[in-house]
């Protein structure tokens, strides 16, 4: 096959125009074109009253050496590569000692996945429930301010990616082509197949969770075992600190050499276990601040301008980045279009929100965090000072709303004149137990604050009415990334803990969905590489 890239056509173009144009491009007789695929398909805005769909094509042409050989240096034109995903070992028995996986979110269902195609039998525990019983729980938190610290946003089936917006893109480098991987597994879990070629394709939290489901089902098939409500609390170390085996909370020991640690970044009793261990922990940087709600039709309209609305474009999105005169950079993080800002705290006594939509993205308001991004200079207090500094304005929050899990709120109107709220405006919070009116300055450091009002208006230079006096933020948005990186070697493995694999998000590697697969993915190869050497 030929892969054909940046093929432009208008957005509402007829269904015949598309082979029409990949035929011209190719410069080729209809009849030469045997059949094609769409790999890639996005969308240029940057003309709202000509937007462009912008193409991808997988080709199958009758003479294809030909055509490349005659359009040899055309840069859009190149051998479709070959995305198809080969495992580094097949095992025919499981290792006396089975691999463990410590987590169940997307990275640790990776490497669970792979673990269990390359017929290593992995055991996969998990603190939190099932996906649909810690679903109830999470909604206990949202509906009756009812916080149970082992089963919310954060812990259980699915890890904290399944109360999000279900993004699959990611930045990261990938030459192994193991994103495609990544999605493709999810379609077989029931994903729509548009991610396969949508350029910035996503799921929502309620296909996320019948898909965690599928997933745990297949895993179970070839050999995997779940075990649920199983929190470890210890690692079994040798005098040379090589893994043995794990401890759980109910004092049950599990033997291991091969342990993949994905807990997430905000498993911070684990974090404090390890330190105890000496395991290499470093500081790492990460950020800080509130989310933003605008009405949807407000991002819409400046986005796609006529064309808000339209069923392919979907709900409009952004994307801002501002340097502040105090050296900060502040920037969009995690924009949920048509969602909900969503309480997303772990521990008692605490407030932090997230954002969240579902695969409609028709809700009302577009929110996103606004943050500042920190760095351990700004907290140097030791390798765990970071999650210190997260408490510290978690609680603040808490305080600020009300303590009762409410969130606390500030138009930004008010908040860039520096006027606590005493009441909401024309934009309805979608935060729930609920939102108390309040002054946010106390729930985050002055430089983050004078940052964040400086930054609030350069954005409304990019989108008017970013600033609109009654859009809402609400706080504190903390768990933007693990506060520690959990370093490894080149095998994956951690610097001075051997059979301990530190991987996704909680270990400083990933940051969303698609990047912690890809990373569970890795992981588990590292470790069939680890039992094949035994």
């Amino acid at each position: 096959m030929l892969r054909l890239t940046g093929l432009n056509l208008p957005l509402r173009h007829g269904g015949t125009e598309l082979r029409a144009a990949i035929v011209a491009r190719f410069g080729i007789p209809d009849g030469e074109l045997m059949d094609f695929t769409i790999f890639r398909r996005a969308w240029d805005a940057r003309a709202r009253n000509n937007i462009k769909l912008v193409y991808t094509i997988d080709a199958r042409l009758h003479d294809e050496a030909a055509t490349l050989a005659r359009l040899q240096g055309d840069a859009a034109i190149s051998a479709t590569p070959d995305t198809s995903y080969k495992p580094v070992a097949n095992f025919t028995e499981p290792p006396k000692l089975r691999p463990i996986v410590i987590g169940t979110g997307p990275c640790g269902i990776f490497a669970a996945l792979i673990l269990a195609q390359m017929g290593l039998n992995p055991i996969i525990l998990e603190r939190g429930k099932l996906v649909r019983e810690r679903t109830k729980d999470t909604w206990g938190l949202w509906r009756k301010s009812i916080l149970n610290p082992e089963s919310n946003v954060q812990f259980g089936e699915g890890g904290a990616g399944t109360f999000s917006d279900g993004k699959l893109y990611s930045q990261i480098k990938d030459p192994q082509h193991l994103g495609r991987k990544v999605i493709e597994e999810f379609v077989k879990a029931g994903a729509p197949e548009e991610i396969l070629y949508v350029a910035k394709p996503h799921i929502g939290t309620f296909r996320l969770v019948g898909m965690v489901e599928t997933m745990r089902r297949n895993i179970e098939a070839l050999g995997g075992q779940y075990r649920f409500g199983a929190k470890v609390v210890d690692l079994e170390l040798d005098a040379g600190r090589n893994i043995c085996g794990v401890l759980l909370e109910s004092g049950e020991l599990i033997a291991a050499s091969h342990v993949v640690l994905a807990i997430g970044h905000s498993a911070r009793d684990s974090f404090e276990m390890l330190e105890r261990h000496g395991v290499y922990i470093e500081p790492k940087p990460f950020s800080v601040g509130f989310r933003i709600e605008h009405p949807q039709s407000l991002i819409d309209r400046h986005r796609f301008g006529d064309f808000a609305g339209d069923p392919i474009l979907g709900a409009a999105d952004y994307k801002l980045v501002h340097h502040a005169k105090n050296g900060r950079s502040v920037y969009s993080f995690c924009m949920c279009p048509g969602g909900t800002v969503v309480a997303a705290t772990s521990e008692p006594g605490r407030v932090v929100t997230n954002g969240m939509s579902q695969y409609s993205r028709n809700e009302r308001n577009a929110n996103a965090g606004i943050v500042v991004g920190i760095t351990p200079a700004d907290y140097p207090a030791g390798n765990l000072a970071g999650v210190t500094f997260q408490r510290h304005w978690e609680s603040a929050a808490f305080a600020a709303g009300g303590s009762s899990y409410a969130a606390p709120g500030q138009m930004v109107g008010d908040f860039l004149a520096g006027l606590p709220s005493t009441a909401l405006g024309v934009v309805i919070p979608s935060y729930k137990p609920g939102v108390t009116p309040t002054d946010l300055t106390p729930c985050l450091p002055d430089y983050a604050i004078a940052a964040i009002r400086e930054a609030l208006p350069a954005f409304d230079k990019q989108i008017k009415g970013f600033a609109l006096h009654d859009a809402v933020l609400t706080g504190v948005e903390t768990r933007t990334s693990s506060p520690i990186r959990i370093t490894r070697n080149k095998a994956m493995q951690s610097l001075n803990t051997p059979g301990l694999f530190p991987a996704g998000e909680g270990a400083g590697y990933a940051g969303g969905i698609l990047s912690a697969g890809v990373d569970g993915i890795k992981i588990a190869e590292a470790v069939a590489r680890s039992i094949l050497a035994q």
